[in-house]
């Protein structure tokens, strides 16, 4: 077994220690940036020493990054460079912008490429697109970084693919789970003999059933977990069980709407802190589920895992006309001091809406807790109050039961 580095196999101690160290200078540095001078107003940055201290920052959302790009184009005043000085700028849905950069293994992809066994004699054909959006150069970047070769495929012309894939002998690919049964079916009806080994996936659900496929094909397939403003977060090593936090990011899982971690192994909102030196975003909301798992990889490697993408946190459901946001669950369980966690339930009585609002307290009086979530949901809801522990530990905070036929 070899490893990307020595970082991979540090202790806990070890990786806490050079954490704390990197997430200080990250801070200040963070703090040079006009996005985040703003960001951090208020905050009393200097009472981070460590990991355990990053609650006490606040939570950096897309729509934050969105608004702040608006007035202070194109990266919102949070790289502490201009974009001039970076190698891409990419403009993903929204529109939001990124900046990329072909230095070595930018977005941290090199660990989970060699990870997949990827490496010097390798080519990659590279199916994730080129245009606009960086998941192409992400990859390629990742490929270079273990001294691969790497053919630009992009998406779609099919036959093309397949062509290329033949007539230059392309052992791996990277891209969507789904679009190398694509290509290998278009192969089969092509009568062409393809020489991938390995395929390096994301961007999508890869499903048991299709990994099975491919390794039936003599293919090892696994995938990471990235995004286009942080690069790699977690990604599976052969072990394919969960998936291991990347070394230089640090991942907290938080009740969704809130910046306030979980207990261990709970589902919750996936919250990074990115020690990328040219773009230090600190705390930085994905909007997706995960969950802590328990011990460490049997490949050896050391540092935390999660169970991979569990869903989507941002919950925000109408209910009679209005929105209800998990902010503003976060905001009634903090008006209460007993008050452990809640959950908004949305149903439907005959032909409307209706609306109960679970509440973890020891005690605590119906009345004052139903004016509570009139103020703060601005809807009248059932009231029910239970045993603090009661209710599930899925990352749920708006549960909608409505059926829509």
């Amino acid at each position: 077994m070899t490893y990307f580095d020595a970082l991979e196999t540090r202790t806990a101690d070890q990786r806490a220690a050079d954490q704390a160290q990197a997430l200080r200078i990250q801070i200040e540095r963070a703090k040079s940036a006009p996005g985040f001078a703003t960001h951090f107003a208020g905050v009393d940055t200097d009472a981070v020493t460590s990991v355990a201290d990053l609650p006490k920052l606040p939570v950096l959302r897309k729509s934050d990054l969105t608004k702040a790009q608006a007035t202070r184009p194109p990266f919102g005043g949070f790289t502490v460079k201009p974009a001039r000085h970076f190698h891409h700028v990419f403009q993903s849905p929204g529109p939001i912008y990124e900046p990329g950069s072909t230095d070595h293994d930018w977005w941290r992809m090199g660990r989970f490429v060699h990870a997949a066994g990827v490496g010097p004699g390798d080519i990659v054909q590279n199916c994730f697109g080129y245009h606009l959006t960086p998941a192409g150069m992400i990859f390629e970047n990742g490929a270079r970084a273990v001294g691969a070769a790497v053919l630009p495929a992009g998406t779609g012309q099919t036959e093309l693919q397949v062509t290329a894939a033949r007539d230059i002998g392309c052992t791996a690919y990277a891209g969507t789970p789904d679009y190398l049964k694509v290509i290998l079916d278009k192969a089969d009806e092509m009568g062409v003999t393809l020489s991938f080994s390995k395929a390096i996936v994301g961007g999508g659900a890869l499903f048991p059933s299709l990994r099975q496929d491919y390794a039936e094909r003599g293919i090892s397939c696994l995938q990471c977990y990235a995004t286009a403003d942080l690069g790699n977060i977690a990604y599976e090593s052969a072990a394919m069980e969960g998936m291991i936090i990347d070394e230089h990011v640090i991942v907290e899982i938080v009740t969704p709407g809130t910046g306030t971690p979980v207990a261990e192994g709970e589902v919750g909102e996936v919250v990074v802190t990115s020690l990328n030196p040219d773009y230090p975003l600190i705390r930085f909301a994905t909007g997706d589920l995960s969950a802590i798992m328990p011990g460490v990889s049997p490949c050896g490697r050391t540092n935390i895992r999660i169970k991979g993408w569990m869903g989507r946190a941002d919950q925000t459901t109408k209910i009679k006309g209005m929105f209800v946001r998990p902010e503003q669950v976060a905001a009634l369980v903090d008006k209460h001091d007993e008050i452990v966690k809640a959950r908004v339930i949305a149903a439907r009585q005959g032909e409307m809406d209706t609306m109960t609002v679970q509440i973890e307290s020891a005690g605590g009086d119906d009345m004052v807790y139903a004016k509570s979530v009139v103020e703060v949901l601005k809807l009248k809801g059932a009231i029910e109050v239970v045993e603090p522990g009661t209710l599930p530990k899925d990352g749920l905070v708006i549960e909608d039961q409505r059926v829509y036929e």
